[in-house]
């Protein structure tokens, strides 16, 4: 590789390393839009669960096909990337194979890549046969129409090109490898139990062609790796990295569990402290700004972290009883319309010099309307189903919140149960002198 070469290597990797870095840090920072809320607590528990559930994907093996061919996908996508170390230094250095040193060691290496490559061309296959041909019924939702549904086909498309362009790459360097004679820098280096059989296909060409050919299928493997990595950003496979700290900042409370507002249960309690000073002035702090949340700046960070790591794989929306007896809730579109929102609010602070400029959108009813958020039975299906922890129920239950707390735009029925539990401390409409008359029957 001559230096005009390792100069323009250099410079794409500066290029491709460095929009990354800017969509991290826009990433981040629409993350901390959201309130503040404390998860450092129980590390070695999070620690834990980061290690079983994003590591581990032990909540995957629940449907075992879909597991299975996840794995390989995801094993595959990240071992066969370390090869990604010895192409940015070859580029930089104008080496070739430069770990080619480790002798046998390096022989295992290649190969494993090879037969992973293979197979995750065979599970990505399989997958896009499952959404575009069989047509599995969470992949056909509504929920996925437009951008979503081309988003999760493109991610497809990417890994069938990038692991074929690192087997064509290995099979013109196995090829000039075997020359009769040793051509260039191509020695005898790796194993190549899959791209020896792709080999052929360069015979009867010049070894020019073939070393112009392995140099184009390189330099196209790793352009195509720089644009899979700023693509991230703008796809559902934001999990890939997002997956980590979602699943270490999850809530490690029992799922039937519902946060209490903090200063609701503050005042209760001074409310039944016999020695309170009724008259005394409310702290400062003692009454928040808005109950619940209509909008995204109202959530707090995890649940917005929680939205940009959703997967879209539906699993949420196929167990949720609601969506099963054709009510309009979906969790998935609740994960997804905050992400969206959350995106919005984020080109608007950016538009505007940092600043966010009120636009008259809400979460709240421009995305999700109050008739999904009254569908939701609070069962905990979706967070039970979710393989990251994601909890679609959190967000609803502080819309909801909102929907009573400041604008009492609760369901009637659920309007009449409050009036009788303040009436009559209970449920049901009797006088409370009549409570016990059950008992007389």
């Amino acid at each position: 590789m001559n230096l005009l070469s390792t100069l323009f290597f250099a410079l794409l990797l500066i290029i491709g390393f460095g929009y990354f870095t800017i969509n991290v840090k826009k990433l981040i920072r629409n993350i901390k839009l959201g309130k503040d809320i404390n998860r450092s607590d129980n590390s070695s528990e999070r620690w834990k669960n980061m290690a079983m559930v994003a590591l581990g994907q032990s909540k995957m093996v629940k449907r075992p096909l879909a597991a299975f061919l996840h794995i390989i996908v995801y094993v595959g996508f990240i071992i066969i990337n370390i090869e990604l170390l010895e192409i940015i230094i070859d580029g930089l250095f104008g080496t070739h194979r430069v770990f080619a040193f480790m002798g046998g060691l390096y022989d295992f290496l290649i190969g494993s890549f090879e037969v992973l490559a293979l197979l995750v061309l065979i599970a990505v296959l399989i997958f896009w046969t499952r959404r575009n041909v069989v047509k599995l019924s969470r992949f056909a939702s509504s929920d996925l129409n437009g951008k979503p549904r081309n988003d999760a086909n493109y991610i497809l498309y990417f890994e069938v090109v990038l692991m074929s362009l690192f087997l064509l790459m290995n099979a013109a360097d196995f090829h000039l490898q075997n020359l009769t004679e040793v051509f260039g820098h191509y020695e005898k280096a790796g194993s190549f139990p899959i791209s020896q059989f792709i080999a052929p296909i360069f015979d009867g060409m010049s070894n020019e062609a073939v070393y112009m050919l392995e140099r184009t299928f390189w330099w196209l493997h790793i352009i195509g790796i720089l644009i899979f990595l700023n693509y991230l950003y703008y796809s559902k496979h934001l999990h890939i990295l997002l997956a980590f700290p979602n699943t270490y900042f999850a809530d490690l409370n029992a799922k039937g569990k519902l946060d209490n507002l903090e200063s609701v249960t503050n005042e209760v309690k001074l409310m039944m402290d016999p020695n309170a000073d009724p008259y005394a002035a409310p702290a400062e702090d003692a009454v928040p700004s808005k109950f619940g949340a209509s909008d995204v700046q109202d959530l707090n960070w995890v649940q917005l972290l929680n939205a940009y790591t959703c997967t879209e794989c539906g699993r949420c929306t196929s167990a949720c009883p609601a969506n099963q007896t054709g009510k309009k809730l979906s969790p998935r579109k609740i994960m997804m319309d905050t992400r969206d929102r959350l995106e919005e609010v984020g080109r608007n602070i950016d538009k505007n010099k940092g600043v966010f400029i009120p636009d008259n959108v809400s979460l709240l009813n421009d995305y999700i309307t109050a008739e999904e958020l009254w569908a939701c039975t609070s069962c905990n299906a979706c967070v039970e189903e979710c393989p990251v922890n994601i909890s679609p129920l959190s967000i609803i239950i502080d819309m909801r919140r909102y929907l009573v707390m400041e604008k009492s735009a609760a369901p009637q029925s659920l309007n009449a149960m409050m009036t009788n539990i303040q009436n009559n401390g209970a449920p049901w409409q009797y006088n409370q002198m009549d409570r016990l008359n059950w008992k007389d029957e």
